[in-house]
């Protein structure tokens, strides 16, 4: 096996972990099709739209971890017995993970907006960024009440932290600081409709009912 054939390889594993529908898996297990409902997406802040928390609290976990395990098992330990080696094994599995997310083959390439399968990627590569990241998710979140902003701007941070670090201490490795920059444009740019609401004031805000329950208002 030479390093085009194991590198195939590690792309092809990881799509297809990173390609199956959590949500839509979801929305069938409770007997919709949840791509008929809210904004349409397979993500997790669509689940929580319709099904609540709990469902999405599950779907979100199983987009991060469809992220981070191909990264872990596919990307770094086979890739690491392997031609292609630890790094970039790592580097492509990530890559082939959110695409799977993003177009996955099961739904006809229409999936969902690869944030949480982002994190989960970065997490297996460069683990300080993903929390600086998801401290500004936190940030960005409690003041607006919209997802989608908070997640574009969580990506960024975590973009522009593995630069910072790389400059400053070499700590990342160019090859992750140009994959974290490749999701980060990659999350943004499945965001554009969203970004077009915010600019319109139209976008999605969840709010706290007098129970507690977050809810989307709005929803597009």
């Amino acid at each position: 096996m030479n390093e085009l054939t194991s590198g195939l390889l590690v792309f092809v594993l990881s799509y297809l972990c990173g390609s199956l529908p959590s949500g839509y898996i979801i929305g069938k297990f409770n007997g919709i099709d949840i791509r008929q409902y809210g904004s349409h997406n397979i993500g997790a802040t669509n689940v929580r739209r319709v099904l609540g928390r709990d469902w999405s609290l599950i779907c979100f976990t199983l987009d991060f971890l469809k992220g981070l395990l191909p990264v872990i098992f596919i990307g770094h330990s086979l890739g690491g017995q392997w031609p292609i080696g630890y790094s970039w094994g790592g580097i492509i599995a990530a890559i082939a993970a959110v695409l799977g997310h993003i177009f996955p083959i099961w739904l006809k390439f229409k999936g969902g907006k690869g944030v949480a399968t982002s994190l989960g990627v970065v997490a297996g590569i460069a683990f300080v960024p993903v929390l600086i990241g998801g401290l500004a998710w936190l940030i960005v979140f409690h003041f607006s009440r919209m997802v989608s902003l908070a997640s574009m701007v969580a990506v960024s941070v975590i973009a522009l932290v593995a630069l910072v670090m790389q400059f400053t201490s070499g700590s990342i490795g160019w090859p992750g600081v140009i994959l974290l920059a490749i999701i980060a444009a990659l999350v943004i740019i499945r965001h554009k409709d969203n970004i077009k609401r915010i600019h319109d004031g139209t976008e999605s805000k969840f709010e706290k009912k007098s129970n507690d329950t977050p809810e989307a208002k709005g929803a597009k």
